[in-house]
């Protein structure tokens, strides 16, 4: 177990390099095996980043808009993960376990995961056919959309067992999350989509952009305080954008995950996808993959 570092405030980082900025439209991802390593960042960390920076600035915040801001991490544990499962939805389920949906047709599951030790508690496989993509938890039901296709599953929350079957709006299945009202919803395009929770009809369409420029590649979501996180799918960035017009309010921006895994002499590396985020502890959880062979 890693102690935590004391962050450096004052290292000059040239952040606007690192933020996508205009994508293509669309594109196929290609699912690979791979290993990753868990990494958690207590909130208050960006916190005290987020207000430095404020306070630098001079800036003003009016109701609830927020100002665009650059935010940094430290990673202060790294914990055990089963290197065969290809995590594609993270979820934060309370008492430290998560709930995880991978991906790879013929490998896809539900699952749910003890932190500290990584080990599997209880496992839903899913049909040959079917690639795990984002999940959520809206009351005691875990919701499921897949890859390339317009349909989910929902699962029972407390034994995983599968008890409905929906068709969704959206193009494609990426992420999904909920403020516990509605889903929020991606398919790798710049869409963030709003859905009903029952119906999994389309509530309404938001455009993610960032200074008038479109976001795309909009992947795994979190819902963190009255905001939606998204993983942008080829990037080492996660965007804050507002449930409510779809613009982004900031960018947590993570190259230093993949210097220090090339630093230990890990070369394979892929790309950042997943985000849990614990309300009780403020925390923060995510992944890195890692190719194997």
């Amino acid at each position: 177990m890693k102690k935590k570092k004391k962050p450096n405030f004052n290292k000059p980082i040239n952040y606007s390099s690192m933020v996508p900025m205009v994508s293509p439209s669309s594109s196929i991802r290609f699912k690979r095996k791979t290993l990753f390593i868990l990494s958690t960042s207590f909130v208050s960390l960006l916190i005290i980043l987020y207000l430095t920076s404020n306070k630098n600035q001079k800036k003003k915040f009016v109701d609830d808009v927020v100002a665009e801001e650059f935010h940094s991490i430290e990673v202060v544990n790294e914990f055990p993960h089963d290197p065969q499962a290809f995590t594609q939805g993270l979820l934060y389920g309370g008492d430290d376990f998560l709930y995880e949906s991978t991906g790879l047709y013929k490998k896809s599951s539900v699952r749910k995961v003890a932190i500290k030790t990584g080990k599997v508690e209880i496992l839903q496989r899913m049909a040959n056919g079917h690639f795990g993509e984002g999940l959520t938890l809206l009351d005691d039901r875990l919701i499921q959309v897949i890859w390339l296709d317009q349909t989910g599953f929902i699962y029972d929350r407390h034994n995983l067992s599968k008890i409905g079957k929906f068709t969704h709006g959206m193009k494609d299945g990426w992420g999904l999350a909920t403020d516990g009202k509605v889903l929020f919803g991606t398919d790798g395009s710049s869409s963030l989509y709003h859905l009903d929770p029952k119906t999994f009809k389309v509530l309404r369409n938001d455009v993610v952009r960032y200074k008038g420029y479109e976001v795309h590649n909009l992947n795994e979501l979190e819902y963190v305080n009255g905001e939606v996180w998204a993983n942008i799918w080829m990037s080492d960035c996660i965007a804050r954008i507002s449930q409510k017009d779809g613009n982004v309010l900031g960018w947590i921006i993570l190259p230093e995950l993949r210097k220090r895994l090339l630093k230990a002499g890990n070369r394979r590396i892929d790309v950042l996808n997943g985000i849990a985020w614990d309300s009780e502890k403020n925390r923060l959880f995510g992944k890195l993959l890692i190719l194997f062979s």
